[in-house]
């Protein structure tokens, strides 16, 4: 399934909203975004992946990329993860740099 990849601004915070597949097929274009968010200052990076139905390890990357490209003061929540997606965040440790949440 393909990614789908949309980023707007609320606030003081970046949304990323995904959908489909993230892996390494669909990865890059993630990594356009997170590009693009680390850009714009905000105080948070919040990536809302509840329509993400399958994450592979490319995904986990992208997250490591994600939390490279941005501040060092700037908060990256992950939020609305199913219950797969999540676990997988958990098993990588990312959990303990990156906030999850469900919504």
């Amino acid at each position: 399934m393909p990614l789908s990849v949309s980023l707007s601004i609320e606030g003081d915070t970046t949304v990323i909203e995904l959908t489909g597949e993230l892996d390494a097929k669909t990865a890059p274009e993630f990594h356009q975004t997170i590009e693009k968010a680390a850009g714009h200052g905000t105080s948070t990076v919040e990536i809302r992946m509840a329509g993400v139905g399958y994450m592979a390890s490319a995904g986990l990357r992208s997250l490591v990329f994600a939390q490279q490209k941005v501040a060092d003061h700037v908060t990256i929540k992950v939020v609305g993860a199913i219950e797969p997606v999540s676990r997988t965040i958990r098993t990588a440790g990312l959990d303990r740099s990156i906030l999850l949440t469900d919504g």
